[in-house]
């Protein structure tokens, strides 16, 4: 069983017992977020495709780490301009846990 979720402008393909990396959110380590915006659940009995979500279908994850990306440099600068601008930024994320996927 598995189902394709939308959060923080992405979409995921996810099992239960899966581990992700999301966008942040707002959750403390330790405690359950629900996802309900479910696009795809695809089970024994087939596929159900939403319009756009699918209705009663809900995924359920535990929050285990908040962190930060690794650090990517973004270098700009002008040839011939004496113009150049480093700067660096880390993404910050949100690893999740799918711990069940319902109907």
């Amino acid at each position: 069983m598995y189902a394709i979720i939308e959060t923080g402008g992405k979409q995921y393909r996810v099992q239960e017992g899966d581990v992700l990396f999301i966008e942040k959110l707002e959750v403390l380590e330790g405690e359950t977020v629900g996802f309900d915006k479910v696009l795809v659940v695809s089970n024994d009995e087939g596929l159900q495709v939403g319009k756009p979500y699918v209705e009663n279908a809900a995924v359920d994850a535990t929050v285990l780490a908040q962190g930060k990306a690794k650090k990517v440099i973004i270098f700009k600068y002008k040839a011939k301009k004496d113009y150049r601008k480093k700067q660096g930024h880390r993404q910050p994320f949100t690893k999740v846990k799918i711990d069940k996927i319902s109907l």
